[in-house]
C-alpha cells in the first residue's frame, strides 16, 4: 500500500485532477470513486488526505468544477484560440481597460478624421467663399455689398491637384494667391478667384472693354453687357509697365467677369504659375446655385 500512497502525496496540489488521478473529462462517478480509493490508500492521514479532500470538494460540485476549469493554467482541455485582433491598440496594449480603450479609440478616430479632412483641403479639394462682386454674375456675392446680386455668397470647390497633371487653360475659373501689388491696388490680398484669360505666349489687349487675344476678339459669353468697362489697354500698360509684349512663360493674366468692378491683372500684373491653387469646378452652396464650371 505504501507504493500507492507516495505518488498521490507527491502530486501538485494545484492540479485537482492529477491529485485524484483522473482525466479532466472524468464523470462525477469516476471522481467520487477516485477520491474513495485515494482516501483508503492514504489511510486518512492529515496532510495528504486534506489535499485530496479539497480536490474532491471542488470537482464534485458542477459550478465549482466549471469555475476551476476556467481558472486552470496549463491543464485540462485546450482552450479555444483567441481571435486575432486587427485593432493596433489591442496589439500594443493587450491589457488596456475597456473604458480606456473606447476613449482612445474615439480620440484616434476623431484625430484621423481631422487629418483626412486637412489632407483633402491641402491637396485635393478645398471650399472657398465669394466675397466680392468681381465675378458677378457667374459667381454671386451677398448683398448689401456693392454690385452683389444675391442674399448669400456662393461657395465653390477648387480642384487643387489638377495643375500638377496638366497646364492651366484659358477660360477656367481659378483660385490663386495674388501678387504683392494687389494689397496696394485693391486694399486686399491673399486668395482671389478670377477667370484665366491670358496664357503664356499670348498677346493680350482690351479695346473699349472687349478682350483681344493675338489680334482676335475673344468670345466671352460669361460677360454681361452691363458688366463691361470701356478701358483700352495692352500688356505694356499693366504692371510692371512697358515690360511685356507677350505673356512670358510661367505667367497668366487673370480678369473678373464683372469687368467694371474687378481689381485684377490689369491693376496688379500677371500671376506666376506657382501662385495657382486650383481650378474651380463646382458651386455647392446655396442649394439653388449648385452647378459645375
Amino acid at each position: 500500500m505504501a507504493t500507492g500512497t507516495e505518488p498521490a502525496a507527491d502530486r501538485h496540489v494545484s492540479d485537482h485532477y492529477a491529485l485524484l488521478g483522473v482525466r479532466p473529462d472524468a464523470s462525477p462517478q469516476e471522481i467520487e470513486s477516485a477520491y474513495r480509493r485515494g482516501a483508503l490508500e492514504l489511510g486518512y492521514q492529515d496532510g495528504a488526505w486534506r489535499e485530496l479532500r479539497d480536490a474532491y470538494d471542488v470537482l464534485r460540485d458542477p459550478e465549482e468544477r466549471a469555475r476551476y476549469d476556467v481558472e486552470r493554467d496549463g491543464f485540462g482541455p485546450p482552450k479555444a484560440p483567441q481571435k486575432k485582433t486587427h485593432n493596433p491598440l489591442d496589439r500594443v496594449f493587450p491589457n488596456l481597460p475597456h473604458g480606456w480603450r473606447v476613449a482612445i479609440d474615439w480620440v484616434v478616430t476623431i484625430a484621423g478624421a481631422v487629418a483626412i479632412v486637412l489632407a483633402i483641403k491641402a491637396w485635393v479639394v478645398n471650399p472657398y467663399r465669394i466675397p466680392s462682386s468681381s465675378m458677378e454674375t457667374t459667381l454671386h456675392c451677398a448683398r448689401p455689398a456693392q454690385g452683389c446680386e444675391a442674399r448669400t455668397s456662393d461657395r465653390v470647390l477648387a480642384n487643387r491637384f489638377i495643375y500638377h497633371f496638366r497646364e492651366p487653360r484659358r477660360g477656367e475659373i481659378v483660385v490663386f494667391m495674388t501678387p504683392k501689388l494687389a494689397l496696394q491696388e485693391c486694399g486686399s490680398e491673399g486668395t482671389f478667384v478670377k477667370r484665366l484669360i491670358g496664357i503664356p505666349g499670348d498677346r493680350w489687349e482690351e479695346r473699349t472693354g472687349v478682350v483681344y487675344i493675338n489680334g482676335k476678339r475673344l468670345n466671352e459669353p460669361y460677360i454681361q453687357a452691363t458688366r463691361r468697362d470701356s478701358q483700352t489697354l495692352s500688356l505694356s500698360d499693366i504692371p510692371p509697365r512697358n515690360t511685356y509684349t507677350r505673356i512670358p512663360k510661367g505667367y497668366y493674366l487673370m480678369m473678373g467677369d464683372n469687368r467694371s468692378s474687378s481689381c485684377d491683372s490689369r491693376r496688379w500684373g500677371l500671376v506666376p504659375r506657382k501662385n495657382l491653387i486650383g481650378k474651380v469646378f463646382a458651386t455647392y452652396w446655396p442649394p439653388s446655385r449648385i452647378s459645375f464650371h
